[in-house]
């Protein structure tokens, strides 16, 4: 039997509804602060693509205003199970605005921990928006994913995370994090998001970092979505050469 559910996320953002919609609602723009690769029909009743780890999420475009409203779902699966998520943009005075987004649907059994997951997920995914739209507006960033199941409990990923970048002690936003991958450039930024034993992320001038923990109950995998914002690196590689990483991280 599936479990309806709800959840509504509010985030004010330094940023026009114009830049906003741009983020929210075409490919390059999702793929610049949210998970895997996106496509999107500017058009209500077009088709938008999720792609992440080899699976594409098909969905409909349910809602299409620019610089108002935005709104897909999911096509119906077992149990009536399904997805959607609308996005609601009020601009504010200075060249702020104001995102709501709305989650809602049909879960299956393990519905309590799918939910925990997707809240605590949306508030890294939302603090990464704000993060792009702050420093890399009308610039788009190329996703690079790698993932480690098994890895350990959060206490354990992340003290072993928070030591490859030189970080002693508590992690906090604002702290210097340094860390160096072979075969890509020398990262050197600053802590921009530290939410555990969830998640943490790093921005530096051409990239926003992010490490997410799923879970025990999802597996104690270690998920890595980075957006890369340099024109001279190659995707493909830069995924290849973090895959080989995370996959080598020691983690105690």
């Amino acid at each position: 039997m599936g479990h309806h559910f709800e959840l509504q996320k509010d985030i004010e953002l330094a940023a026009t509804p114009e830049q906003v919609w741009e983020a929210i609602a075409t490919g390059p723009g999702i793929d610049s602060w949210f998970m895997g690769r996106s496509e999107v029909e500017p058009r209500e009743g077009g088709r938008s693509s999720l792609t992440m780890a080899g699976h594409t999420d098909e969905a409909t475009v349910t809602a299409w205003e620019p610089g108002k409203r935005f709104a897909i779902r999911s096509e119906f699966g077992q149990e009536g199970g399904f997805n959607a998520i609308e996005y609601l943009i009020e601009g504010r005075d200075q060249g702020a605005t104001v995102l709501r987004l709305v989650q809602s649907g049909v879960l299956g059994d393990n519905w309590e921990t799918e939910y925990e997951a997707m809240q605590a997920g949306w508030d890294m995914y939302l603090r990464t928006l704000a993060s792009y739209l702050a420093h890399f507006a009308g610039r788009t960033g190329a996703p690079v994913a790698a993932f480690r199941p098994g890895a350990g409990t959060p206490e354990q990923v992340f003290a072993a995370v928070a030591g490859a970048f030189g970080i002693t002690g508590p992690i906090s936003e604002g702290q210097r994090a340094r860390l160096t991958v072979d075969g890509l450039p020398p990262i050197d930024g600053v802590v921009d998001i530290a939410g555990l034993p969830t998640y943490f992320g790093v921005r530096t001038d051409d990239a926003l970092y992010r490490f997410l923990h799923s879970g025990t109950e999802r597996g104690n995998a270690l998920v890595l979505g980075h957006h890369i914002f340099a024109p001279d690196q190659d995707p493909a590689r830069a995924e290849q050469a973090w895959q080989q990483w995370v996959n080598a991280l020691p983690i105690g």
